[in-house]
């Protein structure tokens, strides 16, 4: 029998933290953070973590578990989280993904099992390679790899073209896992006001001392390239205003939230709630309780 987990994606700033928490709470959940920043100690401010307060209400796992000068990739997670949740089901709780890093939880749900004679980074690798890639480039791939599809869907092309590559060492079996998606989504407008006010409340709060910490010990890490921290750069190297600077990070996590709507809308086969709804919540709840009942 698969294992059932829910999983709470959407844009940034949307409110998937509030909702996961919610859902915990609900129904005897912990929750698994499924974003590649807030896995980092000490960047606390500008990867909107889940504050001390609500860590204290809910069970979060994949927050504060790498330094910032360490790396963090896709197969990673994926074997992290793995465990989690076989760790959580087995204490008879309901395991909920929050997150709106696409390539990992679609990696984690509906990704291959990668045999045990496989660089399983390098797979993950070639997908990530793969899916900066349009979808007439991928046809392209495919056709001269000789490999045919119906209907050509992007996850196939992909999926092919890793089973080309790598050969019989991955095997395309089925996920052990029954996900029920939801995600949350509002009117670009209001979105993109919520996102510049989130971004105004993360300098009152100390944004600026957080990045200046990192520009200043490890300005080089994977960590620093995140948006909210790579912007202040050029303003710490005298370059630019703070002004510019966080009209920068406004401009970078408002397109990210477009990137991300794109992904779950293109990639992903997902239910969207628009939390613009006056009963979204209600909606969630009982698409929740039929798929735990189901």
């Amino acid at each position: 029998m698969k294992t059932k987990v829910i999983v709470v994606i959407g844009p940034t700033a949307v409110g998937k933290t509030a909702l996961g928490i919610d859902l915990a709470q609900r129904y005897n959940g912990e929750i698994i953070s499924g974003d590649s920043q807030q896995v980092y100690r000490k960047l606390d401010i500008g990867t909107a973590k889940a504050s001390p307060e609500e860590q204290a209400v809910a069970v979060h796992h994949l927050i504060d578990v790498r330094d910032v000068n360490e790396g963090y990739s896709a197969y990673e997670f994926v074997a992290e989280a793995r465990s989690l949740i076989a760790d959580i089901t087995s204490r008879g709780k309901l395991p909920i993904i929050v997150g709106g890093t696409g390539l990992y939880i679609q990696s984690l749900l509906e990704g291959y099992h990668l045999g045990g004679q496989v660089d399983q980074e390098q797979v993950l690798a070639y997908r990530a390679e793969l899916d900066c890639l349009s979808d007439e480039v991928l046809e392209t791939m495919a056709e001269q790899a000789g490999l045919m599809f119906e209907g050509n869907s992007r996850r196939r092309l992909i999926r092919g073209l890793e089973l080309k590559k790598f050969g019989k060492n991955l095997e395309n079996t089925e996920s052990e896992y029954e996900p029920l998606y939801i995600c949350l989504t509002d009117d670009r407008q209001v979105l993109y006001d919520r996102i510049n006010q989130r971004v105004d409340k993360m300098m009152v709060a100390g944004l600026l001392d957080e990045v200046s910490w990192l520009y200043q010990e490890h300005p080089e890490a994977q960590a620093a390239m995140g948006i909210g921290y790579k912007e202040f750069f050029p303003y710490l190297a005298g370059q630019i205003s703070l002004e510019e600077a966080v009209d920068k990070v406004k401009q970078n996590s408002r397109r990210f939230a477009k990137r991300q709507l794109t992904w779950f809308r293109n990639r992903m086969q997902v239910t969207f709630y628009s939390v613009g709804e006056p009963d979204y919540k209600l909606q969630i709840f009982t698409a929740v309780e039929e798929f735990l009942n189901d």
